[in-house]
């Protein structure tokens, strides 16, 4: 949509739902890679409207993934942990107008911390609630994780054509690509098999903070999952990982107080280190975005383009601090 699109859009959408005339014109905030969000000031309040990707909508299993994600995000209310939940109007949470699908929250005027801010008592704060969300009785089992079978060459072939830009960071890097998905499929089968209530993404970015509280947003990754496997990789997020400088004081700190709130762990870290392949599928997105496979629109693009780059470095850096990684990480009492 246009600039202009977007301002006739919200306006509409304040009519249909109830939320008052707008006071001024919606405004663009920064926010994750694959939806937009906006900042809308009406006659009734403040809200953050954000509007979902309509590639990521035309997925076959997205309307199961999104109801799932709502009513677990229904139980994280009633378990009095900290988020910021979607809106309901009509007893729907999900709206559709125009073909443009949404979710509106009240918005909050809290600050995700950048990396340099955080500090010991964020991650403990963080790993304990992430401990109090996987205690959530849940009496169904995950999906069992099928085998990622990521076909790099052709990826790599259709680069060559349509992706100049990607083409060497891939070739150089083809043979870790393969031998870390082949490691992680063989690890994810000696994790424990234990299923709990995921959020799936609640990175720094995705963590509000009022009065030095945390609340959680976005909540549409919300599934159920394995707690050792997202033990590791999100207080890797909250250590540095993201910016390839692990603080290893923090990593401490946000492993203890988990477990101290949630109990046992008696996963290897070995197996936890291999089956943290997760980015391989990002990387996979944004491929097809840069190739575009799955979109044709040059903002789209370039994005892909970026985060192939910027993940690619994740992953590069993720295999230099193997050695120094896991001997910490079998330290940690």
């Amino acid at each position: 949509m246009k600039t202009a699109d977007y301002q006739k859009f919200f306006k509409e959408i304040c009519d249909k739902l109830r939320l008052g005339m707008l006071k001024s014109k919606a405004k663009r905030v920064s926010g994750g890679y694959m939806h937009k969000m906006y900042r809308i000031k009406t006659s009734s309040g403040d809200y953050a409207v954000k509007l979902l990707n309509p590639v990521i909508m035309q997925r076959l299993d997205v309307f199961d993934n999104y109801k799932l994600a709502e009513e677990l995000e229904n139980k994280l209310q009633a378990a009095d942990i900290s988020i910021v939940p979607a809106l309901e109007f009509d007893g729907r949470k999900m709206q559709c107008f125009e073909n443009q699908y949404f979710y509106v929250f009240n918005w909050i005027n809290g600050k995700a911390l950048t990396q340099r801010k955080i500090k010991a008592e964020h991650c403990e704060k963080i790993g304990r609630i992430l401990a109090k969300i996987h205690k959530i009785a849940c009496s169904k089992k995950a999906d069992v994780k099928e085998a990622e079978k990521i076909d790099w060459d052709f990826y790599i072939e259709k680069a060559k054509q349509e992706c100049p830009e990607i083409v060497t960071l891939l070739t150089d890097n083809r043979e870790l690509l393969y031998k870390s998905m082949n490691n992680g499929n063989a690890a994810l089968k000696r994790i424990p098999n234990i299923t709990c209530v995921s959020n799936g993404d609640m990175d720094s970015k995705n963590v509000l903070w009022v009065d030095n509280e945390p609340l959680i947003i976005d909540l549409e990754c919300l599934n159920y999952g394995n707690p050792f496997t997202e033990l590791f990789q999100l207080s890797l997020c909250w250590c540095g990982y993201e910016h390839c400088k692990i603080n290893y004081n923090l990593l401490k700190v946000f492993i203890c107080s988990y477990i101290q709130e949630y109990g046992s762990f008696y996963a290897k870290w070995e197996d936890l280190y291999y089956s943290n392949i997760a980015r391989h599928e990002w990387l996979e997105y944004n491929i097809k975005r840069a190739l575009r496979i799955e979109c044709n629109d040059d903002d789209e693009c370039r994005l892909g383009i970026e985060q192939v780059k910027e993940t690619m470095k994740h992953i590069v850096y993720y295999e230099d601090i193997k050695d120094e990684l896991l001997p910490f990480l079998e330290n940690i009492k």
